[in-house]
């Protein structure tokens, strides 16, 4: 079914977004054939004096092609073409007045520049000159039998044609370059948005090496100093706690190595220690002195210091975010502990961290965005933080205009698998 449905012709005009435009090529082409069938029959026999049947013959095959003209614009002009020329021809045999356009009357005109239209917007340039090289022939070489005289009006078929071919060309390579700018802008878009994503992946490993290389630190301390502070070691406990600090020191170094790769120029700021709950009030009054009223919850718990660095980062991110779009809108910032609804009796469900950042609206509309320092990449670094530690997120506006951020981080071990 596919197959053929990639093979079924398309339309002049069919990836045209509104209706009228893709129905408009059908709209001329049916305008086209209704008016010329008739003219071209009344025209060949009363003016030219062409017999009946032989003009009815030549007025369905030069006119009804320009409905097939639609889809299949080069196969209409093999049959009107060659109807063309014989209709030509047809009229040497007859005796009609010099004034008469020979050898292409008006209403053949007319269609022939019409086709010539949808062939320019259809096919390609090698086949376009083609078309006018076989159309300039054929009147040049009509013109050597013409009846009354070769002058500068049986030229206007190729003229005319070449203009319409010309026309439709520079239409459908106009056509052809918006549409690959458009290609190249989608694919832009994905690539910066994957581009934002590795570096926020990036910059959130680098600050959690400071989390594991203290843990990893206490590991190799304790593990030197096992054989002073336990009485009584065996030879064997011994080994083993050398052997643990061994491979932390290790571990520790191959940290350091990781870490060079994922630093960058742009990183030194990210030596220092990294925050965490305690630090979210600092980060509370320095938003209030500049971006507007700011209301806080903190929360004393005790949390790891993964989880405490992801509150902290997406509370930055959100009141930069207010800072941003909102300037001057009372915010509230609420932390708290709590157990989830509903999994008191599950093993598994521990206490949860919940990270509440609302805004109201802005006292007035922003004139343009203010362009302050940011921490990060937005909704992006809040994802990817909160999916660190395997918690939710929930964001999205408000009905009165403001904005709401709600994080729920687990305080225990995430069981997902994130490679």
């Amino acid at each position: 079914m596919t197959s053929v449905e990639e093979e079924r012709p398309r339309g002049l005009l069919a990836g045209a977004s509104r209706r009228w435009v893709r129905m408009l090529p059908w709209a001329v082409a049916f305008v086209l054939c209704v008016a010329l069938l008739p003219t071209t029959i009344v025209v060949l026999t009363a003016d030219y004096g062409l017999n009946g049947a032989v003009a009815s013959a030549l007025a369905v095959a030069q006119a009804a092609p320009l409905l097939l003209a639609v889809v299949r614009p080069l196969q209409a002009w093999y049959v009107v073409f060659v109807a063309d020329v014989a209709g030509a021809l047809a009229l040497l045999t007859v005796d009609f007045e010099e004034r008469l356009l020979w050898p292409f009357p008006p209403m053949e005109l007319v269609g022939y520049v019409g086709l010539c239209l949808a062939l320019g917007l259809r096919e390609r340039r090698r086949t376009l000159v083609l078309v006018w090289l076989a159309t300039a022939v054929a009147n040049v070489g009509l013109g050597f039998a013409a009846p009354h005289g070769a002058g500068a009006k049986g030229l206007l078929f190729t003229i005319l044609g070449g203009v319409a071919l010309l026309l439709g060309g520079v239409l459908r390579e106009r056509y052809e370059v918006q549409r690959r700018l458009v290609e190249q802008e989608t694919i832009s878009e994905a690539e910066r948005e994957r581009r934002t994503l590795l570096e926020e992946r990036a910059r959130i490993a680098r600050e959690l090496h400071d989390v594991v290389a203290h843990h990893m630190s206490v590991i190799t301390v304790q593990a030197d100093t096992a054989e002073y502070r336990l009485a009584a070691l065996s030879p064997d406990v011994r080994e083993e706690f050398t052997s643990i600090a061994a491979t932390a020191r290790e571990s520790l170094g191959e940290m350091r190595r990781l870490l060079g790769v994922l630093r960058n120029e742009e990183a030194h700021g990210e030596l220092v220690p990294q925050p965490g709950l305690a630090q979210i009030g600092q980060l509370v009054e320095a938003t209030a002195r500049t971006g507007g009223p700011v209301e806080f919850t903190p929360c004393d718990a005790e949390v790891p210091e993964a989880v405490g660095l992801s509150a902290y980062r997406i509370v930055q991110e959100a009141l930069a975010n207010v800072v941003r779009h909102a300037p001057g809108a009372a915010t509230h910032v609420s932390l708290s502990v709590a157990r989830p609804a509903g999994e008191q009796g599950d093993e598994r469900g521990g206490d949860r961290l919940t990270v509440l950042v609302v805004n109201g609206p802005p006292p007035e509309p922003p004139a343009g965005p203010l362009e302050v320092g940011g921490t990060g990449h937005g909704l992006v670094g809040m994802r990817e933080r909160v999916r660190l530690v395997g918690g939710t997120l929930d964001v999205g506006p408000l009905p009165d205009g403001g904005f709401r951020v709600a994080a729920q981080l687990p305080l225990t071990e995430a069981e997902e698998d994130f490679t």
